[in-house]
């Protein structure tokens, strides 16, 4: 029946709902503020010792903190005397004195037409059950005991057997006295297209009773006998009791279970449910036949907050794993979660247990993996990542992926991990020279290393002459990095415009490496002194050096940082700057590594004075090193028309 508007908010405020918890359990007075409103008591709905059930009585609703049970006075009556809504309201509503609104006739015959129904599954059930043990069950019974399925076991879930006549279960039904439009409406028997009598739904099959949260019986599933049967397992079509969509195999026990602190798992068929309930996973269920749907993602997280996926170990069990992962991406927030267990390759939870006990599967169990893990090995796995185009496809994904969560916490949670999975992917996938060094791989984590033994820089103290003397190129790389790292650090917020960049960089060092890499670590950080602080927990002895450098402290996108469009500028530059001198390099070094042996005494000395030429124009720029946005263009245009004359070419006289 339908309740007239304010009826419930009438309802609510007449009743306390302190005092209708007060009848299913024992407050705890040391914790509880009675003149508050503010009551604990061990929860009625799992079996603890201390008292982690609360009402509020002031705002109307009940939690639990051990089993996630929550609610209003009228779901509270009716998961304890597990009735209906309107028959809780009714409870409720003499409590409070109030009468009830006259009933909806139409209302209270759909009600009285799903009980009906129900009742008619239920002779349903028993009928198959005794099939089951007749001589027409015999196929059946053998099937069940090579599964290894218990007398027991067939009892706790009322297996049954739907024999091959075509009007059995109907002709049953209807000696009982069963109206027919009951039989039909319940989806136990079709129409004859001919005109004939009606027919049995289920024939041959083994029949799984298919049970709502309270117990009632609501579908079939069956499994064919005949392996011909063009469908294995078969399922009763949608009925005003049964919406597969919105239903879950073994909820009831799997909620209880599940209230008693055991992990909610997910399988994928009846048989899986079954076997793991035996061997002591009761908080077990499973889909109705078709992928896991939104309703009953819902329906697992109101079980419990992090189910377990498990599915099978084979290349279906991994499609729908990423199905679960679209469907549940936008749902995900605080308490609500998805673990996911993927069994040995070729098995399912049931050949799992029958090959390794309880034991192997909860080895299994315990290897669960988070869902963001199972998102990046499906972008990832099977791929390779040899350009930047490949690159940023997997960027672009990944990016895609994470944009669908909703909670923005979430999403900021993912984006971290899923920074920290790139970076140990890419990190140190590039070759580098040898004594450049990188931060090492340790059991699948990226951390820093110690200084090489080829420092940053000189001391404070002789830097200045040192770099007056010098004649290597690769000091003046050296403080270029120092100040792309220092200026990034001083702007966080350019860390992941300029991330690619960063990341392709060769720095020289393992002190700049180790910067380089707690800058992409903690590139979401937005504050400069927060960011400084991590990167000195991760690489303190490297950032020290960096700031033991006068041009970075005195360079003013570091001093300024407030002007971030000047630090864009020389973050940009100075890399640009970078890639060019390193590009010139690497092409003179391939021209005489090519040339070795083959080229004439002339050829080969021009070649080499190319070189000094080079470093000359790069070491003149260098008498002034507080200062690093001097004009290069000087350099640039000597090294540019060394490229352009190709000197490295043999001329022809």
């Amino acid at each position: 029946m339908s309740l007239p508007p304010g009826f419930l908010d009438e309802l609510r405020t007449r009743i306390s709902l302190s005092q209708v918890v007060g009848r299913k359990v024992m407050w705890d007075m040391r914790k509880s503020n009675q003149g508050k409103g503010d009551m604990w008591a061990p929860c009625p709905f799992h079996q603890e010792k201390s008292a982690s059930f609360h009402v509020d009585d002031r705002k109307g609703f009940y939690y639990c903190f051990g089993c996630h049970a929550k609610g209003d006075a009228v779901s509270f009556v009716r998961e304890t005397e597990n009735v209906g809504f309107m028959e809780a309201v009714e409870i409720l509503a003499r409590e409070a004195g109030m009468p009830m609104p006259a009933r909806d006739p139409r209302a209270q015959q759909k009600a009285d037409r799903r009980t009906q129904l129900a009742e008619v599954m239920e002779q349903a059930v028993n009928f198959y059950r005794m099939q089951l043990s007749t001589a027409q069950g015999a196929a059946a019974r053998d099937y069940l005991d090579r599964r290894k399925l218990s007398q027991g076991a067939r009892d706790r879930f009322g297996i049954g057997f739907a024999p091959a006549g075509w009007q059995g279960l109907w002709d049953h039904l209807t000696g009982k006295g069963v109206a027919e439009d009951l039989i039909l409406e319940a989806g136990l028997a079709k129409a004859s297209s001919k005109g004939g009598k009606p027919y049995d739904t289920f024939r041959n099959r083994i029949m799984f009773p298919i049970r709502d949260a309270r117990g009632r019986a609501i579908a079939f599933g069956g499994r064919a006998m005949d392996p011909t049967d063009s469908a294995k397992y078969l399922n009763s079509p949608e009925t005003p009791l049964f919406d597969k969509g919105r239903s879950l195999y073994n909820h009831g026990p799997a909620r209880e279970a599940a209230g008693k602190g055991q992990p909610l798992i997910v399988a994928e068929g009846y048989m899986d449910v079954i076997a793991l309930s035996e061997a002591g996973f009761g908080a077990a269920v499973a889909p109705l036949g078709t992928a896991i749907t939104e309703d009953q993602l819902r329906l697992m997280w109101r079980i419990s907050p992090e189910p377990v996926i498990a599915l099978d170990g084979d290349a279906a069990g991994m499609r729908a794993a990423q199905r679960v992962i679209d469907l549940a991406l936008p749902l995900l927030e605080a308490g609500n979660a998805l673990r996911f267990c993927l069994m040995p390759e070729g098995q399912d939870p049931d050949e799992l247990i029958k090959a390794q006990g309880a034991a192997g599967m909860q080895a299994a169990l315990d290897a669960a993996q988070p869902m963001v893990r199972l998102l990046w090995q499906r972008e990832t796995e099977g791929k390779v990542f040899d350009s930047p185009e490949r690159k940023a496809a997997l960027d672009k994904s990944l990016r895609a992926a994470i944009s669908k969560i909703a909670d923005p916490s979430i999403r900021s949670h993912y984006g971290e991990e899923i920074k920290q999975l790139r970076w140990e992917l890419f990190g140190q996938s590039r070759r580098r020279p040898e004594g450049q060094g990188g931060a090492p791989r340790r059991n699948g984590s990226w951390k820093p290393g110690k200084w090489s033994e080829v420092k940053l820089g000189p001391a404070p103290t002789t830097k200045n002459s040192l770099l007056a003397a010098a004649s290597d190129i690769a000091i003046e790389d050296r403080l270029r990095e120092a100040l792309i790292l220092a200026t990034l650090i001083a702007h966080p917020s350019l860390i992941l415009r300029f991330e690619a960049e960063l990341e392709g960089v060769e720095l020289h060092g393992d002190g700049h490496n180790a910067l380089r890499n707690a800058l992409l670590r903690h590139a979401e950080v937005s504050d400069p002194g927060e960011l400084r602080e991590k990167i000195a927990a991760e690489a303190g002895e490297a950032l020290e050096m960096l700031y033991s450098l006068g041009h970075v402290t005195t360079a003013p996108p570091v001093r300024k940082t407030t002007d971030t469009e000047l630090a864009m500028m020389c973050v940009a530059e100075e890399l640009a700057k970078l890639e060019a001198r390193r590009g010139v390099q690497r092409e003179i070094e391939d021209a005489m590594e090519d040339l070795s042996g083959l080229a004439d005494e002339g050829l080969t000395w021009r070649l080499s004075q190319a070189a000094e030429a080079r470093n000359r124009a790069g070491q003149s720029h260098l008498e002034d090193a507080t200062d690093l946005g001097e004009d290069r263009a000087a350099m640039s245009k000597h090294l540019q028309s060394l490229i352009d004359g190709e000197i490295w070419v043999k001329k022809k006289s």
